[in-house]
């Protein structure tokens, strides 16, 4: 936290008109990006304030169902990928089950709870869609795609593994990196901000911006208190909570975050025999390609 205050009482000279010099002023703009984030000044793009307006209408308790796929229907990616997440065998529609064709009965099938995951997942891809920068693009997908096989496995560790809800792994998984994704945005403004941070000041901001969105957006506490305890999580003996669920999820995801450490090799020691691990992944590959690919649109 002391690093945190030191970057709160710093004063870009972006902010004060002056020109940015990737090798003077790096640390004075990862200073003002994390004294903005928390003060709470985040303005989130036109893209994802629409998504939210989405989620808000899914949450009201008295959203019809018609009014629910209505409104699923008005986001072309978001009917695509409910369709897309109805037909996996974690949803029900193993070998020899039924496919549905339409997003009545693929909102009938997934439920709420889960068509909440899609919103957010739709909403996270946002936050890269502004990055010009092609290599800070590449990263924003690069996250996206960990992001994606983090939260579908996470999906199946709750199933098979820690028996938490699997929905809330599977949402919690989702915005994991939602702090990591406005970085990347705002970055765009400082060329090179991310290049050789060999202090890991970038991680200060990505957690301080991770707070601060999770609060704006009304994550549930005990989804805010998992992610916020990732990064410096220990693995339970008995993995049962929805940390656990997230750390193995990260531990086994086959692409890591562009803006994390390495992941762990498989022939590491690991909580997960061969068989169990196989079984995740399999299931996993199916409900990633659901929640969509790495493009951001």
């Amino acid at each position: 936290m002391r690093a945190f205050f030191i970057f709160a009482n710093l004063t870009a000279r972006q902010g004060q008109g002056q020109g940015y010099n990737s090798c003077v002023n790096k640390l004075e703009a990862f200073g003002y990006i994390a004294a903005q984030a928390a003060r709470g000044d985040i303005t989130f793009p036109t893209s994802v304030n629409a998504v939210l307006r989405l989620q808000l209408a899914l949450d009201d308790p008295d959203c019809h169902v018609d009014e629910a796929i209505r409104l699923v229907l008005s986001e072309p990616q978001l009917a695509a990928r409910t369709v897309a997440l109805a037909n996996t065998a974690a949803y029900g529609s193993g070998a020899g089950g039924m496919q549905v064709t339409n997003v009545r009965a693929a909102v009938l099938r997934i439920g709420y709870r889960r068509l909440r995951g899609l919103v957010a997942a739709l909403m996270v891809r946002q936050f890269g869609h502004r990055i010009a920068d092609p290599i800070l693009r590449a990263k924003a997908e690069q996250l996206w795609t960990h992001s994606a096989q983090v939260a579908a496995l996470a999906h199946s560790v709750a199933r098979h593994v820690t028996r938490v809800d699997p929905d809330t792994a599977l949402f919690a998984g989702i915005v994991h990196e939602v702090g990591g994704f406005y970085l990347l945005s705002r970055a765009d403004e400082f060329p090179g901000l991310l290049e050789d941070d060999t202090d890991r000041w970038g991680v200060l901001v990505e957690d301080v911006a991770g707070a601060e969105i999770m609060r704006k957006l009304d994550i549930p506490a005990d989804v805010a208190e998992a992610i916020g305890a990732l990064r410096d999580g220990v693995l339970q003996p008995e993995p049962h909570t929805l940390l656990d669920t997230l750390l193995l999820a990260n531990r086994y995801a086959l692409v890591d975050s562009p803006l994390g450490a390495p992941r762990l090799d498989d022939h590491e020691a690991g909580p997960l025999d061969a068989a169990t691990l196989q079984l995740l992944r399999s299931e996993a590959a199916e409900t990633a390609q659901a929640l969509g690919d790495a493009s951001l649109v």
